[in-house]
C-alpha cells in the first residue's frame, strides 16, 4: 500500500517507534535495517529528522543503489523494497527468514524505537527463541471494527498526541493492532489488549488481580479486585487500588504542617506495575498479573519467567521485549520512558524515598518484586483474642464516656463498633485501612460502622480525610 499525504502526517505526529524510523541522512543504515529484519520488520524514512520534521533528501538511482548495497552487505542479505514519497525515500525492511542478521557493527534487534545491539549471550539465546511466535502478533479472527471502544482508541491518541484520521485502516496500521488484506482489517491481539469494548469477551487470563490481605499472609483477604477492562486501564486502577490502600508517611521539616508523603514511592510501584504487564508471558494462561499488599509488603507478580537472553546478572541493565507491540503502544502514551532502564528507575526512586530496597524473585515460571514497607507504616498494635472476646474497652475510656462499661454501654455498641472505639481512643489518627487490619474485617465494614458510631454520637471526625483525626465524644455514653 503506497504511502499517501494522510499516513505521512500521521507518522510525523506519532514520531518513532517499534516499526518506524525517521532519519535525516543515510548513517548507521545498515544497523537500522539488520534491527528490523530481526524483529517484525518496519519502514524507514530518509529526509526526516528524529523529531520528525521533513528535511527532504535528494532521491536518485545513485542513492537507491547505494542503499541497495547496504542491504545485500548485511549477513545474510536483507530484503528491501524502496518508495519514493516526493523528497522522501521510504525503505521498507521486510522481517527476516534466516535470523539472526548481522551488520557491519554487529548484531542488532528493534526495542521499541531504538536499535539495541546484542551481546554474545544474547545472540545466543535470540538464536533458540527464534520461531516463537509473538503473542501480542497473533491474528484474532473474531475481532471486528464493532469491537472497538471508540472512546478508548481516542484516549489513546489524545494521550499519544496523534490527531485522529478518516482513514482508520492508516491508523490502525501505524499503531501496529491491524493489517489491511485482501480488502480487509486483519486484527492482531494488541487490538482486544487495547481497544476492546469488553476485554472479558476475548480473555480471561489477561487480568490483573489486586488484593489487600490481613496481616503478612493470605490467610484472610480483606479487599480484591480482578481488573480486566483494557490493559492501561488495568494498571491505571491498579495504581488507584494500591494509593487507597497504602499508608502515608509523614515528614516533619520544621513547618507548622507535617508533609504526608506516600509509604512507599509511587513512580517505583508504577513502574514495576507496567514492567509485569508489559513483560508478562501471555501464552500462559493460568496465572495473572498480581498485586498483592500485606501488612508489611508489597508484591507484584508477572507469570512467565525472565524473556530469552536475560539472566539475573544482566537483569535490569539490558532490555529484550517478549511483547515488543504492548511495549511500543505503553511507550507511545509515556507510560514506558526508555526501554531497559526500569528497574534502575525503581532502584533510584526507592532510594530517594529512603525506603528499603526492592527485593527481586527470579524464577522459572514467574518473576516478583517484593516492596518492604518501611517499619513507620507498619501498624504497631493488634488486639490480642483475649481483648476480642471480652471486648472491654477500658477504664480511661469508660471515664471519657462518663459512665463505668457495663451493661448500659453494652446494648448501645456492637462487638466491631466497640473495638473501632477502643482503637480510635488509643490512636486518634487511625486510619480505616489500619482499623480494617486490626479488627479483622473489610474497609467497607469499618466505614458502616463508623457510621453507627456518628449516628449514636460516640465519635466525630475532626478535619479532612487525610490529616484530620478522630475525637470520642465526652459523655456520649450518658442519656
Amino acid at each position: 500500500m503506497a504511502l499517501t499525504e494522510t499516513e505521512l502526517k500521521l507518522i510525523l505526529e506519532e514520531g518513532e517507534g517499534y516499526r518506524i524510523e525517521l532519519k535525516e541522512r543515510v548513517s548507521d543504515l545498515d544497523r537500522e535495517m539488520a534491527a528490523f529484519a530481526n524483529a517484525s520488520g518496519g519502514r524507514i524514512f530518509l529526509g526526516i529528522t528524529d523529531d520528525g520534521k521533513v528535511k527532504g533528501i535528494a532521491v536518485n538511482s545513485s542513492l537507491k543503489s547505494r542503499i541497495q548495497d547496504i542491504a545485500n552487505n548485511c549477513d545474510p542479505a536483507v530484503k528491501i523494497i524502496l518508495e519514493e514519497f516526493e523528497n522522501i525515500l521510504v525503505i521498507h525492511v521486510r522481517e527476516g527468514t534466516d535470523k539472526p542478521y548481522k551488520c557491519s557493527s554487529g548484531f542488532y534487534t528493534r526495542t521499541g524505537p531504538n536499535a539495541q545491539k546484542l551481546s554474545r549471550d544474547q545472540i545466543v539465546s535470540f538464536i533458540q527463541a527464534e520461531g516463537k511466535v509473538r503473542y501480542d502478533e497473533l491474528v484474532i479472527r473474531d475481532f471486528s471494527e464493532q469491537n472497538i471502544d471508540r472512546n478508548k482508541l481516542n484516549n489513546f491518541l489524545k494521550m499519544a498526541g496523534i490527531s485522529p484520521v478518516l482513514d482508520q485502516t492508516l491508523l490502525y496500521k501505524n499503531l501496529g493492532i491491524g493489517e489491511f488484506q485482501e480488502g480487509r482489517v486483519y486484527y492482531n491481539n494488541l487490538a482486544p489488549l487495547f481497544f476492546a469494548k469488553n476485554l472479558n469477551d476475548f480473555y480471561y487470563h489477561t487480568v490483573v488481580t489486586c488484593a489487600l490481605y490481613q496481616g503478612k499472609t493470605k490467610a484472610t483477604v480483606l479487599d480484591r479486585k480482578d481488573l480486566n477492562s483494557d490493559l492501561v486501564t488495568s494498571v491505571d486502577h491498579a495504581m488507584n487500588f494500591i494509593r487507597q490502600y497504602l499508608p502515608v508517611r509523614y515528614l516533619f521539616d520544621g513547618q507548622p504542617a507535617r508533609k504526608e508523603i506516600p509509604g512507599l514511592p509511587y513512580e517505583a510501584l508504577r513502574e514495576a506495575l507496567i514492567n509485569a504487564v508489559v513483560h508478562r508471558d501471555y501464552f500462559e494462561k493460568g496465572g495473572n498479573v498480581m498485586v498483592e499488599i500485606y501488612e508489611d509488603r508489597i508484591e507484584m507478580t508477572s507469570p512467565g519467567g525472565l524473556v530469552h537472553g536475560l539472566t539475573s546478572e544482566n537483569f535490569g541493565k539490558i532490555s529484550m521485549l517478549r511483547n515488543p507491540g504492548i511495549a511500543n503502544l505503553f511507550q507511545r502514551i509515556h507510560y514506558i520512558e526508555k526501554m531497559g532502564t526500569g528497574i534502575e528507575r525503581i532502584r533510584i526512586a526507592l532510594n530517594q524515598a529512603g525506603v528499603p530496597e526492592a527485593i527481586f524473585e527470579l524464577e522459572d515460571v514467574f518473576v516478583r518484586v517484593i516492596f518492604p514497607k518501611p517499619a513507620d507504616i507498619i501498624p504497631k498494635t493488634r488486639i490480642s483474642k483475649g481483648t476480642q472476646e471480652k471486648l472491654k474497652l477500658g477504664e480511661k475510656l469508660g471515664e471519657k464516656l462518663g459512665e463505668k462499661l457495663g451493661e448500659k454501654l453494652g446494648e448501645k455498641l456492637s462487638r466491631y463498633e466497640r473495638l473501632i472505639l477502643e482503637n480510635i481512643f488509643q490512636n486518634s489518627q487511625i486510619t480505616i485501612l489500619e482499623l480494617s487490619g486490626i479488627i479483622g474485617i473489610s474497609t467497607t465494614a469499618v466505614e458502616n460502622n463508623l457510621k453507627k458510631l456518628k449516628k449514636k454520637g460516640f465519635v466525630c471526625r475532626i478535619g479532612p480525610a487525610k490529616g484530620g483525626y478522630w475525637e470520642v465524644l465526652k459523655g456520649a455514653g450518658n442519656e
